[in-house]
């Protein structure tokens, strides 16, 4: 979310053992798994991160071992035992991490469904992306060529694929000239919400740099989707990407580009740069030729927090 006083938080990252919220949120046994710790580019950078697996009975049209979704949640998102334990969270358990994840598994269904939390969480309400992208205190961004989000994902991926047993996980980055050929299939959609977009833009941001990278342009390569909901954080800019040359790296990659948001974000008056930040991202990629779509949620509701995280369950 983008105002400070208003954003609602997350707890800190203490946190049961493994799939523990599991159960109250009647999960099917066995498909979701909490994974500690997880670390990426650099072992002192980690990120925990929550698996659901495919539904076993998916059909095989929809089912593959190598198909992806990762999730970048906003503020107030942790995992259910976590937020109910905090008094601003609690009232939005709906939307903790364990529940999120089943959504986004009716939402794509037959793919892993991975959702990385944040490395910290300021003042137990403001999620901080600090392993993906420069930030303050309160999560704000300082987006730059050259952070490494692309690397540290790619590989906090394979980390993660390896804790959960996946039967063919991604190969460690070892800085070949000539990498390793990726899993059979390997897929790979990205969904950023809230506070969560800023990984995204910082991917965006080093789209250039990364694809001089043998292996981080094969991984690049594999995503299909880039799903921004309703971004927000609680600086006085660069809340959706507006520079014209980075989004041309983003048109040309080839990467299917959605754009949803709610007026919760793009129509409030005290923060008009979001939805003009909003207007020049669409309107630049579609000039770039991109593959862009674009849905403004609730246009007739009034703009409402609630609304604003609904937006991932309408996407």
């Amino acid at each position: 979310m983008s105002s400070r006083s208003g954003s609602p938080g997350a707890g800190p990252a203490a946190g049961p053992a493994a799939g523990a919220g599991a159960a109250r949120v009647s999960s099917p046994p066995g498909r979701l798994l909490r994974l500690s710790a997880v670390p990426g580019c650099e072992q002192h950078r980690t990120n925990d991160v929550l698996l659901l697996r495919p539904e076993p009975r998916a059909t095989q049209a929809t089912r593959s071992e190598n198909a992806h979704v990762v999730f970048f949640p906003g503020d107030i998102q942790n995992f259910h035992q976590e937020m109910a334990l905090q008094p601003d969270a609690s009232p939005w358990l709906s939307f903790s991490l364990e529940r999120v994840a089943l959504v986004l598994g009716a939402r794509f269904p037959g793919r892993h469904v991975w959702l990385v939390r944040p490395s910290r969480l300021h003042l137990h309400k403001f999620s901080c992306y600090s392993n993906f992208v420069s930030c303050d205190l309160f999560g704000a961004p300082k987006h730059s060529p050259d952070y490494g989000a692309v690397r540290h994902l790619r590989a906090l991926l394979g980390n993660a694929m390896k804790r959960a047993a996946i039967a063919e996980p991604l190969p460690p980055l070892v800085g070949a000239s000539v990498p390793a050929p990726l899993p059979t299939g390997f897929s790979l959609i990205l969904v950023g919400f809230s506070k969560g977009c800023v990984v995204l833009n910082q991917m965006v941001h080093e789209l250039a740099s990364a694809r001089t990278d043998p292996e981080l342009r094969q991984f690049l390569d594999s995503t299909s989707d880039m799903y921004w909901l309703d971004g927000g954080h609680p600086g006085t800019g660069d809340t959706w990407v507006t520079d014209k040359q980075v989004l041309g790296e983003l048109a040309s990659s080839g990467v299917a580009v959605h754009a949803h948001v709610t007026p919760y974000e793009v129509c409030d008056p005290a923060r008009a740069w979001v939805g003009r930040e909003h207007r020049c991202f669409v309107k630049t990629l579609k000039e770039l030729g991109a593959r862009i779509s674009q849905n403004l949620h609730f246009e007739d509701e009034p703009a409402c927090i609630g609304n604003h995280f609904r937006v991932i369950e309408e996407f």
